[in-house]
């Protein structure tokens, strides 16, 4: 067993991934068909309900068999997870209902650059980004993960143009695609992100649950994912949607 080596990138084929318990059965049987294993979280009860399963939301994913989980929900994952091999420390912060206090686990690796809004970050995520020598770029999106879509370590596609704007302002090596807002379904929500409805399946593909070529700016999205070498995988017919991202836990190489 191989553990993916960083949060949201790796070299080699995803085998085991973390996704929203509520998956539809369409999304789970396309990853199921390509040899992954699936692990659905639980509900966590003290955040809103469009948000109360996703992975991104509960935990950080640090890599190499390592997540730094929200308090609420340390003793689920630690069932969750039994087996796996996967060290699961307990974060220093509560999850709660009220935006901030929901974003302390939700922040995006992209290389060697965290971003975040890092005034609300849990205290062992900043320890762990800093004992590994990440660079820290400032955002005002809490929902750093949910909105970005992690192409490669140089590479993303966010909707948010303050994320862009933050970015180029830090002279970070990161070459952003900016899209339209919205075309994606978030439960009860009124749109849900790209960063949430994305993930890594292989070295060369990135997934979407759901039907990326519905998405109004779908020609943009391919023709950048082309430039860096992926192409896209739809999971479902259906319309995009949000489920807190595709986490990769362990690779095949």
């Amino acid at each position: 067993m191989k553990f993916a080596e960083s949060p949201f990138c790796f070299e080699g084929k995803l085998k085991t991934c973390i996704v929203d318990g509520r998956i539809e059965d369409e999304l789970e049987k396309s990853l199921l068909d390509r040899d992954i294993r699936v692990i659905k979280t639980t509900k966590c009860k003290d955040v809103y309900d469009a948000i109360s399963y996703h992975p991104d939301i509960q935990f950080f994913n640090c890599g190499n068999g390592k997540i730094i989980v929200a308090p609420n929900l340390y003793e689920e994952y630690i069932e969750l997870l039994d087996g796996l091999g996967i060290e699961v420390i307990k974060g220093g912060k509560c999850l709660k209902r009220k935006y901030p206090e929901d974003i302390a686990y939700n922040v995006c690796v992209v290389g060697k650059y965290a971003l975040h809004n890092f005034e609300y970050t849990d205290k062992e995520v900043l320890k762990y980004l800093d004992e590994n020598g990440f660079e820290r770029i400032s955002i005002k999106q809490g929902y750093s993960k949910c909105s970005i879509c992690v192409v490669d370590d140089k590479s993303i596609i966010t909707a948010d143009k303050g994320i862009v704007d933050s970015i180029e302002k830090s002279g970070a090596d990161i070459d952003c695609l900016l899209i339209e807002q919205g075309n994606i379904d978030l439960f009860d929500m009124n749109f849900g992100f790209i960063g949430g409805c994305t993930g890594i399946l292989s070295d060369s593909e990135v997934g979407f649950l759901g039907n990326v070529e519905n998405h109004p700016d779908f020609e943009k999205i391919k023709e950048f994912l082309n430039k860096y070498g992926k192409r896209y995988v739809s999971l479902s017919k259906e319309k995009l949607i949000d489920l807190g991202s595709i986490i990769p836990i362990v690779i095949e190489q």
